[in-house]
């Protein structure tokens, strides 16, 4: 080539070390590209040529020192080492390269500028160079593509949601063209972030995931980044504790890289998460951490945001407790905010002075906080969800501070609208109860509201409208077909297998760790895919209580309501409301886990006499206690009539029957009044299914014997009970009965399991039935556990199958002894043939010893 030093070989090995370098910064090894560049730089200064193949060479060897050496450490010295390359470039003769390589500097410069929070500007150079890289074209189309991924980040983040996405879109057809896996990767995250930004995160999730897909086998280092935008969009929809997992997964990958910016944008995001778990210390820490970085870095916008995140912790450590606020609180979040809003970042101005507006009004000065949430402007298209909850949460609060109540509910009525909104956008069922915890404070303000001021018949009728405006909205959608995803249905699969070798392994004394870390990795996979892949239909409205006590007929309705450490009833009984303060929430949440603690020592069948009745004594006391404070106040409004009971919190777990007033009782337990009314339809009698699982003792026996209660029942018992064999049977039925060993997962409820002969049948997989059994009878321990997520969602098994169309659930609340099981199995299904309802059959099934057959009818009776 004219022109081109004799020292060729050196230019090769240069250029072969760029290439290393470059293969580095794509997959954020930014530490090896810095090593690497500056090798290749030390190579070329040691060959001492000059002509412009050499000059060319270390214009693009600085271009790419600069921008990794900003990644890892001083913005200041990115900028100083592309001035130096711009310097080189002059030294070029006029023509394409020189007029690519001028580009290639003015694109690092931009994408310089907006990693340290100026976005506007670096936009107007991308605007002026695209053009140019479009005209002058370039073969592998390496360059207008990369360069339109760093524009529609800057477009996202400017909110040109459309703009950004044009951007994504072409730069996915030019890798397509081009073979440019890693960047076509890169182009899913970006439209993983502008769906999410959309506020559409089922969407997101999507993308992400088909991101990582891509890049964790061309740029691995990149999915730590895509991990940091999942864990982002999970604490939109309220995921904290999944959140946080998917960052503490990233973060050490990102400090191994050194990429500075994205360890302290996540350090922010996990103490946002950490801020929703409620460790504010944690979430100080983090966000006292990531300022630091950003200030290094000479990123302001960022270094602010964490100040926000900090003084949020602070705040809302101090809401959460009695007493005065200190002045300096309010103050420092006022000028925070006023710094903020000079940035431009809109939002997070809002969010500073909401939150002084609490303080202040905590502080009784209503003038000062009316004045500070009139400067706050409204939300635009995507102000998150979380940020409009925290707004109409500010007003109700402003308005009660001010005596008008009529208003605050107005305001917590059209945020919880709002919120119920966002909720229907969401995918799986995780997703759906979540996004609860959002509207949590809001919804809990309306509630005290009303029922500190209920009086007569029509403060009870309210009050039961606001609960069923705050609880339990997840049972109100209705389940789609699940999606057959092969990759979701590939891991559970693998997830049975993994399970049965564990317990295989155990039994024979071989190591599980490997097993065991290989299963909660599947498990961890599974939930992502499910948030996309099992989506959930309409909602269904939620029932008034006039609806709701129209179904009723002749049984009795106990809805109960916790504020603070109050306990109140609402009573519907004749299309009469009621309400009744009750006792203290705590004392009954602490005698509840002390009954279930003694049920569960009960359990075992041969207990030797005296410990048998040294715990039977003990629960007989703790029923006792529960009963004088919870049942006994109602006694005359309840009569003698059948129950419907939709509990509070962790009371949703205690054994009802077992409390004397409700001993031989027909109830039911639903999660709200709303869901007992769309399930409490006539169910149609066949067909019958009865499985009998592995590792119980008189299974078999046990599925045999009601055999002869259903002649035509259809039986899955012994090597034919495999996870494939039971759900297709359990598909369209009317009566399932499940004899297995069963597991509540409460960390992760939907992965509760039901054991079989090939490993576990997931809550996961009985909840996408596309016609789910109408009635189901767990004969398991503990199935009818549920995990209480906030806004009341009851997630488990039974509760899975009840939000998936299953009309009655019966299954146990604590450990039952298998012969104890077995006999109250057998008398629950005679009295069910017979046509007895199943509320009624079970409470004549159990009175024989409530306190060993702890089992529960969930939704209709």
């Amino acid at each position: 080539m004219p022109g081109e030093p004799r020292e060729s070989p050196v230019l090769d090995t240069v250029l072969a070390l760029h290439r290393r370098a470059n293969d580095a910064a794509g997959s954020a090894l930014n530490v090896d590209a810095v090593r690497l560049l500056r090798t290749a730089l030390r190579t070329l200064d040691a060959g001492g040529g000059a002509g412009p193949g050499w000059i060319a060479a270390r214009v693009r060897l600085l271009i790419s020192l600069a921008l990794a050496t900003a990644e890892i450490g001083s913005t200041t010295e990115g900028f100083r080492g592309l001035k130096a390359a711009q310097e080189q470039v002059r030294l070029l003769p006029v023509g394409r390269e020189r007029e690519e390589l001028r580009a290639v500097v003015t694109g690092q410069r931009a994408l310089l500028l907006f990693r340290v929070g100026q976005p506007a500007e670096s936009l107007a150079l991308f605007n002026k160079i695209i053009p140019v890289l479009a005209r002058i074209g370039g073969g592998d189309g390496l360059l207008l593509t990369r360069t339109l991924l760093n524009r529609a980040q800057v477009h996202a983040e400017l909110t040109d949601i459309d703009a950004a996405e044009r951007d994504f879109v072409r730069a996915i057809t030019l890798a397509a063209e081009h073979d440019l896996t890693r960047l076509a990767g890169k182009a899913r995250h970006g439209l993983g972030d502008l769906a999410q930004l959309a506020g559409d995160i089922p969407g997101a999730l999507r993308h992400y995931d088909e991101a990582v897909r891509i890049l964790e086998t061309v740029a691995p280092g990149w999915v730590a980044r895509v991990r940091l935008d999942q864990a982002r969009a999970l604490l939109v929809a309220g995921l904290a504790e999944e959140a946080a997992r998917h960052l503490d997964e990233a973060l050490p990958d990102l400090r191994r890289n050194r990429v500075m910016q994205d360890v302290a944008e996540a350090e922010v995001s996990r103490a946002a998460a950490a801020l929703l778990d409620g460790d504010f210390a944690l979430a100080r820490q983090l966000a006292i951490a990531a300022r630091h970085r950003f200030l290094r870095r000479g990123n302001m916008r960022w270094a602010e945001v964490a100040a926000l995140t900090r003084q949020r912790a602070e705040a809302m450590e101090v809401l959460a407790a009695p007493g005065r606020p200190p002045a300096r609180l309010p103050a420092g979040l006022v000028r925070l905010a006023d710094r903020l809003a000079g940035l431009g970042l809109r939002d997070e101005a809002a969010v500073a002075r909401l939150l002084a507006v609490r303080l202040l009004l905590r502080r009784d000065d209503t003038e000062a906080a009316a004045d500070q949430l009139a400067r706050v402007p409204r939300p635009h298209r995507t102000t998150p969800v979380d940020h409009r909850m925290l707004l109409r949460l500010c007003r109700a609060e402003l308005a009660v501070a001010t005596g008008r109540t009529r208003a605050a509910l107005g305001q917590a009525r059209s945020g919880l609208t709002e919120l119920g909104s966002a909720r229907d956008r969401m995918g799986g069922l995780d997703l759906l109860c979540g996004t609860a915890v959002h509207g949590l404070e809001l919804g809990a303000l309306a509630v005290g509201l009303v029922l500190d001021s209920a009086r007569g018949e029509a403060g009870a009728r309210r009050l039961l409208a606001w609960q069923e405006r705050t609880r339990a909205q997840a049972y109100r959608y209705e389940p789609l077909p699940a999606i057959d995803d092969p990759v979701l249905v590939k891991h559970l699969t693998e997830m049975r297998h993994v399970r049965r070798a564990v317990q295989q392994n155990r039994l024979a004394g071989k190591p599980i760790t490997v097993l065991e870390q290989r299963y909660r990795w599947l498990q961890r996979e599974a939930s992502r895919l499910g948030w996309y892949t099992s989506r959930w239909g309409r909602p269904r409205p939620v029932s008034s209580p006039e609806e709701v006590a129209a179904q009723l007929g002749e049984r009795v309705l106990v809805s109960l309501a916790g504020h603070g450490d109050t306990l109140a009833a609402v009573i519907v009984r004749d299309g009469r409301f009621r309400l009744l303060r009750l006792g203290s929430l705590a004392e009954a949440v602490e005698s509840a886990q002390q009954l279930h603690a003694d049920l569960d020592a009960l359990a075992p069948d041969h207990l030797p006499a005296q410990l048998a009745a040294a715990v039977r004594g003990s629960a007989r006391r703790r029923a006792g206690a529960l009963d004088e404070l919870l049942i006994q106040p109602l006694v005359e409004l309840l009569g003698e009539r059948e129950l419907v009971i939709i509990p509070t919190g962790s009371l949703h777990a205690l054994p009802w029957g077992a409390l004397p007033s409700l001993r031989g009782r027909a109830l039911s337990i639903a999660p709200s009044a709303t869901a007992w009314a769309a399930a409490a339809l006539s169910p149609r009698p066949e067909p019958v299914v009865l499985v009998g699982g592995p590792g119980v003792p008189g299974a078999v026996g046990e599925v045999r014997q009601l055999r002869a209660i259903y002649p035509a029942a259809k039986i899955v018992d012994g090597e034919a009970a495999t996870s494939t064999a039971v759900l297709s049977a359990l598909d369209g039925s009317a009566v399932a009965h499940l004899v297995a060993h069963g597991t509540h997962e409460p960390a992760n409820a939907l992965f509760s399991r039901l054991e079989l002969v090939d490993g576990p049948l997931f809550a996961h997989e009985a909840a996408r039935l596309s016609n789910p059994p109408e009635r189901v009878v767990l004969a398991s321990c503990e199935l009818a556990q549920s995990h209480i997520r906030p806004g009341e969602e009851a997630l488990g098994f039974a509760g899975a199958l009840l939000a998936s169309g299953s009309r009655t659930v019966v299954g146990a609340v604590a450990r039952v002894g298998d012969t104890a099981a077995a006999e109250a199995m057998a008398d629950l299904h005679q009295r069910l043939a017979a046509g007895t309802s199943p509320a009624a059959a079970l409470a004549e099934a159990t009175a024989v010893d409530p306190l060993r057959r702890p089992f529960l009818c969930l939704g209709a009776g």
